[in-house]
Parts: C-alpha cells; structure tokens; sequence
C-alpha cells in the first residue's frame, strides 16, 4: 500500500514539474500555426492579385479594319445563325416554342441569362452585339473577343460561348462574322452585367488562350471539312460529358451532359458512330433529314409547358438550315471520331441535378 501511494504521489509530481513545459509548447505550437496560416493567406492574396491584375493574358487586339463586303456579311451571316450558332445566344429565344427558336427581329440583342439554376458558377448574360454596343469597339477588339474570349477592356468572358472553337477557325471566316455583325440593326438594349461566383470569378480569368486559327479546307476534303464544321458548330461541347467543371476525359461525342431545364433534366444523346447506342446505324440521308425537317415548310414548331414538357437547347432550326453537302460533311467526319458506348436517357422529368 505505501508503495502504490508513494508511485501516485511521483506520478502527480511528474505532472506538476511538467505543467509549465507543457503550456510552454502549446503556446509555441500555436505561435506557429498563427505564423504558417498567415504564410498561406499571404500565398493565397498573393496568387489572386496576381492572376487578378496579369490574367487573362492572350496579346493586345491586333490592328484590323475588316473590309465589309456583300460575300463577307453573307457567309458571316450563314456561320452565325446556322453553323457558329452567334444568333442562338445573343438573341432573344422563344422558349414557349419546342427548341426555342430565335424570336425574329431580336438578331444580336443579347440578354439571355445563364445562372446556377442551369448549373452555371454565377448568373451570365449574353451581351448586346448590334452597333448599339459594339459601335465604339475595333474590329481587331472584336476579333480578340471571338476567337479568345477576352472582351475590349481586357475581361474575360464565360466560355459558355466556345471561343477556344471559335480561335481554332480561319481568320477569313471570323472576318466574315464581324462583317456580318457590323450590319446588324442598332437595337437600343441594355443587359445586365455578368456575376461570376467565387472563387469562379478568379478562375474565369486563367481560361482564355490566345487563338490558333487554322486554314478552311476544301469542301472536297470531305473529312478535313467536315471536322472544321464540327469545331466552328460546337458538337463536342454539348456530346461529352461535363462534371466537375470540366469536359470528362474519353467522352467526347458520347452525349452524357446534362441541363437543367424547369421541368426536368436533359441529357445529350450520344453522336459517336457506336452501332447500339450511338448513331453508328444512321445512314447520311437519316442524319441530313433529321436536321431539315425542321427547315421544312410544312413544319411549324410546337408550343410546350417548359415547367413540365420536354424541352430542348439543341437548336434544330437553326443547324437545320446548313447546307445539306455541310450536314453531310458533319455525318462524315463523325463516322470517324472513336465509338462510345453509353445508353442515354434523354429527358428525366421533375429531376433535379
């Protein structure tokens, strides 16, 4: 007994000599831990401000005065309200219709709004690109724009416009865009300006690039062509995968993406040349007439419910007045991307992502 009393007894004592040490080290350890978060904050503030301040970095606008020409601001016209797909965005979209056609008369308007309810990191409006608002801009300020993603005052844009396909395109064909905007109607609208979320705002401005414009080939080159259409059209952006912020690897063309739309979620179907879950079994006239039937003057689109019915972004009236040797140029090169297995549900309704 007396020895168990006299080990407690060492042991208390122990602890009292050691209390003092102890405490000692504690407050050393958070003496440090003060000093590394403050370290990392300084990191941090460090890296923001200077990708704030020296992002995006892409190069001054170029010099440039486009020529407008009558051929010019036809194909641009062509590139942007049926391959290129300008007029989808910056216009305004009747989405009481089935595919939400372009409400005519709004050509180049802007003010469609991209936000989190669409899964988008902050609320993002297509801008108003009549000479309203583009009267003051270069043409090499709009150039930059298109083929780079960084507007006149050196901002970066959303890239939910693809300008990374867009800065992959002949120079002469953005040539003919600008041309073709040029001429648009002056339309006295205001939109608002864009939101990004953090930390989204921050990384918005590592996504330009500069452009790397790349030869139109010959139409008889019918797959080079058409790989050059499917770039300029955007078809990998909607037919891959997207999670995460990011294109998902080894999807390409294999649908997968989903949308949230009001009444439910879409998902794009898969284009890749798979036999069974792709559109490996479409012939070139099932690919071309899929996509003209909605130029058909028999065709009227149908009014839908977007709170409950099914409804798609892919604007079918739009691509559907490509030509037909384009359309079928797109069906070429795309029998040639590689096959992806994946079944799709397209529509999901009253799911939510």
């Amino acid at each position: 007994m007396l020895l168990i009393i006299r080990l407690h007894y060492n042991i208390l004592n122990s602890l009292t000599i050691f209390a003092p040490t102890n405490q000692l080290c504690m407050r050393k350890f958070m003496k440090w831990t003060g000093y590394i978060i403050l370290v990392i904050a300084i990191l941090i503030i460090g890296i923001v401000g200077y990708i704030k301040f020296s992002k995006p970095d892409v190069g001054k606008a170029p010099d440039l005065k486009v020529e407008i020409t009558p051929q010019r601001v036809e194909r641009g016209k062509y590139l942007a309200n049926s391959v290129t797909l300008c007029m989808d965005c910056h216009s305004t979209r009747d989405w009481t219709l089935y595919s939400a056609p372009p409400v005519a008369g709004t050509e180049g308007v802007g003010g469609e709004k991209f936000d989190q309810t669409m899964g988008f990191p902050g609320v993002f409006y297509s801008r108003n690109i009549t000479p309203y608002r583009l009267k003051n801009w270069t043409d090499g300020e709009l150039y930059r724009t298109i083929t780079t993603g960084v507007d006149k005052n050196g901002e970066p844009l959303m890239p939910v416009m693809p300008y990374h396909n867009y800065g992959k395109m002949d120079t002469e064909d953005i040539y003919s865009i600008i041309a073709y905007v040029r001429s648009l109607p002056e339309v006295k609208k205001d939109v608002p300006s864009s939101a990004p979320d953090f930390p989204f705002s921050v990384i918005m401005r590592l996504i330009p690039k500069k452009a790397e414009p790349q030869k139109l080939p010959a139409e008889s080159d019918t797959l080079a062509y058409g790989r050059y259409l499917v770039n300029a059209a955007g078809c990998a952006e909607c037919h891959t995968k997207f999670e995460k912020g990011d294109f998902v690897k080894g999807t390409e063309y294999g649908g997968g993406r989903q949308f949230q739309m009001p009444g439910g979620v879409l998902t794009t179907p898969n284009i890749s040349p798979d036999m069974e879950t792709g559109i490996g079994s479409w012939t070139k006239d099932m690919f071309v007439s899929r996509f003209k039937a909605y130029t058909d003057s028999s065709f009227v689109p149908p009014h839908v419910d977007p709170a409950k019915d099914f409804m798609t972004i892919m604007p079918w009236m739009m691509y559907g007045k490509m030509k037909e040797s384009d359309l079928s140029a797109i069906y070429a090169y795309l029998r040639t991307v590689d096959k992806r297995s994946n079944k799709v549900v397209k529509w999901q309704p009253g799911v939510k992502i």
